[in-house]
């Protein structure tokens, strides 16, 4: 933990204290509620982290991806550590969605490809894509920090299935507690590991409730502007710990959804 993380801590235990927050609910929002993630965004002059749209760079006899390429994420790029999650230390992973809003798709074989470090790969359209490539974007600006969990998910997981309005209430008391010293996410596009935001529903429980498991969130993507068929879209990709430590992206959920 960085002196920077401790401070922050400390200061929202003393900020939830003065609401009158119990001690223990703090305790058990930090130790459940707050994951490691990485925010990618465009702009910057750093290394490029991450390329959404375009055309996928695609290892030679790698068969044509189901839906449309989204994004490719350089693995050596992020801070070691920093999502959190059991990733490769190199090579990258690309992502595939397309923008059809509805019930959590899984286990989808071709929604996330892990590419190693040296495989021979190159630009490949996709011939055989019902739309053309979302919008060509380097994101070369990262943040890493904590992630907060939804109350409303904090809530059905630390009170069961049906939280008392009260329990509701305190979650959300909670959430902006963190949020009001400085617990905001960054400007994001595609964000990696952490908790999920979402407008509709919490994938990482969709995935749960369908398939058991410790399911976590590997990537999120915020659709942008440049996708006028969803309103606020958001693309997800969820998939079990273990899965992701064995490089089963076979194994992988995927949801997509708008505000």
């Amino acid at each position: 933990m960085t002196d920077d993380t401790a401070d922050r801590l400390d200061r929202f235990r003393a900020e939830a204290a003065s609401r009158g927050l119990p001690a223990d609910d703090v305790e058990g929002w930090i130790r459940a509620a707050l994951l490691p993630a990485v925010y990618l965004a465009e702009g910057g002059d750093g290394p490029l982290v991450a390329r959404v749209g375009g055309d996928p760079v695609l290892p030679r006899g790698v068969p044509e991806p189901s839906e449309p390429f989204v994004a490719s994420v350089d693995l050596a790029a992020l801070p070691p550590g920093a999502t959190g999650l059991p990733l490769p230390s190199d090579g990258r992973l690309l992502f595939f969605a397309g923008t059809e809003a509805g019930v959590a798709e899984g286990p989808v074989a071709d929604a996330v490809l892990y590419v190693p470090a040296g495989t021979p790969a190159g630009p490949r359209p996709l011939a055989h894509s019902w739309r053309k490539p979302y919008q060509d974007r380097e994101l070369r600006t990262h943040w890493h920090q904590s992630s907060a969990q939804m109350p409303e998910s904090y809530a059905l997981d630390t009170w069961g299935e049906f939280p008392e309005d009260e329990q509701f209430d305190r979650a959300e008391e909670l959430g902006d507690a963190w949020s009001d010293l400085g617990g905001y996410r960054p400007p994001w596009t595609l964000q990696i590991g952490g908790h999920p935001v979402s407008p509709q529903s919490d994938p990482v429980h969709d995935a749960r409730d369908t398939g058991g498991g410790d399911w976590t969130l590997l990537a999120s993507w915020r659709c942008g502007d440049d996708v006028t068929e969803l309103d606020s879209g958001v693309a997800h990709w969820v998939i079990r710990r273990r899965d992701l430590a064995a490089l089963r992206f076979d194994r992988v959920h995927r949801s997509v959804e708008m505000a």
